[in-house]
């Protein structure tokens, strides 16, 4: 059995052990874009702040791919998919056969429509590849302006900003992380960076990208009409699932390359997992697309699974969710956060403004779907339990998680022993 894996990030890792717990002797070639191994992409503003080095990138340990017996093709773009020949084409002109393909080509930075945005001093921060290219910017200017103010955004701002620059976030939404937060949560997190010395602007974007004679980058104009000098833009305003090869071999594309419960596609022994795919959610009954890094491994684990024929087992669904901190503020937010009127759900809130803390919890037909916290995250992991397993809550239960005591011991009888007993490992 040859296994092809387009792509290196966290949900190839995911494939590659998925298959090897299953086949250890299957040859799997694993092709990607970038020209180093994989790493831990959530780490690169870390890297970007000079918190961390290139030696606590890597992912898996350097010995990983000879060890699993990986072929690895660094800097290799892949170029057509033919489905039918069960062959993909390198930029090189070399062609690959397949018995089973995963595509986790991942996703690619959103350019927004902005004029002056074509041309130098516009910069991207997805990559470990853009995280060196920013390091070297930050000791060539002072000013820069981050568009967007999402995760992406907020942690490419912080990165910069201890880099020693002046740093303006621009975010069209009236709150940062507003996909992730609402705006209790937002305000703090807006409060706590400002208090550094960075500055943010809501509620506006950026109309036009402005340029001296000589083509650099001096400004941007708001569509208020605001001119906020600068001599760099960063586009950190989100990604779209990459869908080359996959779209044009015709493959089953809505938002993202459409995957069944067992995460293959719409042709034949072809596979996709990550951030390019759009599976089901298990909170939203749907499949969505959600670019979250440990949906993509788990993603990428079930799909090696099932490619190697030994075991066929459903994916159990992913969940938005993002951790993270800002200056020392922990965040944590997990499914749905920001409820329609029409969705049917019960709302809990508590606000500690001396401590910085918060505490959302959102319920539905008696169960936990989803929470953000700020400032104390410590029982992060037990509302997760709750909001996974779906557990059905007593009011009495209910009123633990409201105040903050969520346990394990509140499970239900059966649910405790299914999850935790040895035996049921």
């Amino acid at each position: 059995m040859t296994y092809v894996i387009v792509g290196n990030g966290v949900a190839s890792v995911g494939a590659i052990e998925g298959i090897r717990k299953l086949d250890k002797e299957g040859r799997i070639i694993v092709v990607s874009e970038e020209n180093t191994p994989t790493y831990g992409r959530p780490l690169i503003s870390y890297f970007l702040a000079g918190k961390i080095g290139l030696d606590r990138m890597s992912l898996r340990p350097d010995d990983y791919y000879e060890k699993n017996n990986i072929e690895l093709k660094l800097g290799s773009r892949v170029t057509a998919l033919d489905p039918g020949k069960k062959t993909i084409t390198l930029a090189s002109g070399e062609s690959l056969g397949y018995d089973k393909l995963l595509l986790a080509t991942g996703g690619i930075p959103f350019m927004p429509p902005i004029k002056g945005l074509e041309g130098s001093g516009i910069y991207n921060f997805t990559t470990l590849a853009h995280a060196e290219t920013l390091i070297q910017l930050s000791q060539a200017i002072r000013k820069v302006v981050v568009i967007g103010g999402g995760l992406i955004g907020l942690k490419a701002a912080e990165g910069l900003f201890d880099n020693g620059l002046s740093v303006t976030i621009v975010e069209l939404a009236p709150r940062v992380l507003s996909a992730a937060f609402d705006d209790v949560a937002g305000k703090l997190v807006s409060n706590r960076l400002e208090n550094e010395g960075l500055h943010i602007r809501c509620g506006n974007t950026v109309e036009e990208v402005l340029r001296g004679d000589n083509g650099d980058v001096v400004g941007v104009r708001l569509t208020n009409g605001d001119v906020l000098e600068c001599e760099a833009v960063v586009v950190a305003i989100g990604v779209v699932p990459s869908l080359c090869p996959a779209k044009e071999a015709g493959l089953n594309i809505r938002r993202g390359i459409k995957v069944d419960d067992y995460l293959q596609t719409s042709a034949a022994d072809v596979y996709a997992a990550g951030d390019a795919a759009e599976a089901y959610d298990m909170i939203m009954d749907d499949a969505r697309v959600t670019p979250i890094w440990p949906n993509a491994y788990s993603q990428g684990y079930y799909a090696g699974m099932n490619m190697t024929e030994k075991k066929k087992e459903k994916h159990p669904g992913g969940l938005a969710m993002n951790a993270i901190a800002f200056y020392g503020m922990a965040t944590a937010s997990l499914g749905l956060v920001n409820p329609a009127p029409e969705d049917g759900c019960d709302v809990f809130t508590y606000v500690d403004e001396e401590r910085q803390a918060y505490r959302k919890l959102v319920f539905r037909n008696d169960k936990l779907i989803g929470y953000v916290l700020v400032g104390d995250i410590d029982f992060a992991g037990l509302y997760t339990g709750f909001v996974r397993f779906q557990l059905p809550l007593t009011d009495e239960v209910k009123q633990d998680l409201k105040d903050g005591q969520p346990s394990a011991l509140l499970w239900p009888e059966h649910d405790f022993e299914t999850r935790w007993t040895p035996e049921c490992e």
